[in-house]
This record gives structure tokens, C-alpha cells and sequence, in this order.
């Protein structure tokens, strides 16, 4: 009899132990419902945008870096021109004293050297009034030898052919002037001779009557 309760009080503490170790059962959790899904909204009509064409521009190559030039030779005869020019400029506003001091050392200068240079100065300054009396003959026979020179026509050729032209027009002026001057002398002259023939006509007329009256006074 006493294995039977054994055995129940045995089975009570098996089935306690079971309850004790058996965890409580989860809570149930409210879950939100799920939102409903928005409407989308219909797409609007796009217009395709033309894309420019892309020019690509590339730079030249550039060359290599290269000395600079060398300056220009100096060209001596546009240098003489050049400096004839201003003598020609300051001439216009010197006194008469230092033009003939210029003179003098212009003369000198063509002495030395009978360049075109030094030809056409003494040239300039013989056919201004206030160096000296006018000596356009001999200003034409220095330009001469520069003027008829065959070739290209050089800066300084070209400041002779000027100058020559001028002084050769300007003794054309004198030459006609002094024409007209001698024609009007001689105009001047035929009528003096005329009056004094008419003079002497009439100094010859009165002295024929007086002595024709005296002759018959005496009869």
C-alpha cells in the first residue's frame, strides 16, 4: 500500500515542476493597419528639348618661340633727306646774318665733299634773298649733276628735282617780267621821243611866225 502513494506524491511533483518551468504565454500585439496606397498621378506630356551639335574648337599649335627680328639697316640717304627737310624749315624762320653764316659753312662743307647732300644745301640757301643776293644759275648748275641722274628716283633726287623745278619756274617769272619791264620802257621811250618831236615841231613853228611878223613890221 505504501508504493502506491509514493508513486502519486512522485507524479504531483513532476507535474509542478512542469508548471513552474513553463513560461507564461506572449500577449497578442495590435498592429496599425496598413495605409492605402495612394493614387499616383498621371504623367504629363514632355516635349524632347533639340540638343545643340557640340563644336569642339582646338588652338592652333603654337610654334616655337622664335628671336626677334633684327631692326632695319639704316639707310644713310633717307637720313641726309630727312635732315635737308629740317635745314629747309629752320631756313624759313633765320635772320638774315645766320643764313649767311650758314652759307659760309655750307660752301665750305661742298669744298670738301661734293656730295648730293651738300649740293642741294648750297642749292636752297643760294636762292634765298636774305642769305645773299639770289644766284639762281648757279643753284641750277649744282642740282644739275643730281637731277639728270638715271636710276630710281631717291629721296634726295627728289628734294633736287623740286628745288630745281622751283628755281627754274621762278627764273622763267623774272624773265618774263623783265620782258614786260623792257616792253613798257620801250613804250614809255617811243612816247617821249614823240613829244619831243611834237616839241621841237612846234618850238620850230613859233620861231618861223616870229620872224615872218618882224619882216613886215619893217616895211
Amino acid at each position: 500500500m505504501i508504493r502506491p502513494r509514493h508513486s502519486a506524491v512522485a507524479f504531483a511533483m513532476v507535474a509542478l515542476a512542469g508548471c513552474a518551468a513553463a513560461p507564461p504565454a506572449p500577449m497578442p500585439v495590435a498592429t496599425a493597419p496598413a495605409p492605402a496606397a495612394a493614387a499616383k498621378p498621371e504623367p504629363l506630356p514632355v516635349t524632347p528639348v533639340p540638343v545643340p551639335a557640340v563644336v569642339i574648337v582646338q588652338s592652333p599649335p603654337q610654334s616655337p618661340a622664335q628671336p626677334p627680328a633684327a631692326p632695319p639697316p639704316v639707310n644713310e640717304e633717307e637720313q641726309q633727306a630727312l635732315a635737308l627737310l629740317a635745314d629747309l624749315q629752320r631756313y624759313a624762320v633765320d635772320s638774315g646774318e645766320d643764313l649767311k653764316r650758314e652759307l659760309v659753312a655750307a660752301n665750305a662743307a661742298l669744298a670738301r665733299t661734293r656730295s648730293d647732300a651738300n649740293r642741294i644745301r648750297v642749292a636752297m640757301l643760294l636762292t634765298l634773298a636774305a642769305a645773299g643776293p639770289p644766284d639762281d644759275a648757279r643753284a641750277q648748275s649744282l642740282l644739275e649733276p643730281v637731277v639728270g641722274r638715271s636710276g630710281n628716283s631717291s629721296p634726295l633726287k627728289q628734294i633736287a628735282v623740286l628745288l630745281y623745278a622751283q628755281i627754274v619756274e621762278r627764273a622763267r617769272s623774272v624773265r618774263e617780267e623783265q620782258k614786260r619791264t623792257l616792253a613798257a620802257q620801250e613804250k614809255l621811250d617811243a612816247l617821249r621821243a614823240v613829244e619831243r618831236s611834237l616839241l621841237l615841231e612846234r618850238s620850230r613853228n613859233a620861231g618861223g611866225g616870229s620872224a615872218g611878223g618882224g619882216g613886215g613890221t619893217g616895211r
